[in-house]
């Protein structure tokens, strides 16, 4: 059992702040990996909570690879998320104010596939082909419109 599902034994529902983190990960064509979201069914980046006792790096390294079955060799942080709007309820009820780093994983090794829980399908988008807004989870659309201004022109995203 994780640490949020620990608190929650207390807590409730209650709005927790949720350390996280997020991944870019990008094919050889510039295409970024979308996973279509077991909780919402909306599709978005790699991405989880990160559990006492691991660091960031832990964290990211375990749920891409859970998710995605890839490993990630070397990855930058380009952005902090931590703003109140990026609150999320999810479907049962639980509350959270996330904490997230997200990264440029510049280096992954293996085979994209779905774990069938938290990642029901995998695919490639270009950044100019992505899914729908509306089928897509919000705070992780911020984050690929905020990495191609990253790429582009800002050293560093805080939001």
């Amino acid at each position: 059992m994780g640490y949020i599902e620990r608190l929650r034994r207390h807590v409730g529902h209650e709005r927790l702040l949720s350390p996280g983190v997020r991944a870019i990960i990008r094919d050889g064509t510039g295409a970024i990996l979308l996973q279509r979201r077991g909780d919402f069914g909306s599709w978005g980046l790699p991405a989880g909570g990160v559990e006492l006792g691991e660091s960031v790096w832990q964290a990211l390294c375990r749920e891409v690879s859970e998710e995605t079955g890839l490993r990630v060799v070397r990855a930058v942080p380009f952005g902090i998320y931590s703003d109140p709007r990026y609150g999320v309820t999810y479907p049962n009820g639980d509350q959270v104010q996330p904490f997230t780093l997200a990264f440029d994983v510049r280096e992954w090794t293996g085979e994209p596939r779905a774990d069938g829980e938290e990642s029901l399908e995998l695919a490639f988008f270009a950044p100019d082909r992505l899914p729908p807004d509306e089928r897509m989870h919000p705070p992780h659309l911020r984050t690929i419109r905020d990495y191609a201004r990253y790429r582009e022109d800002v050293a560093f995203v805080v939001d």
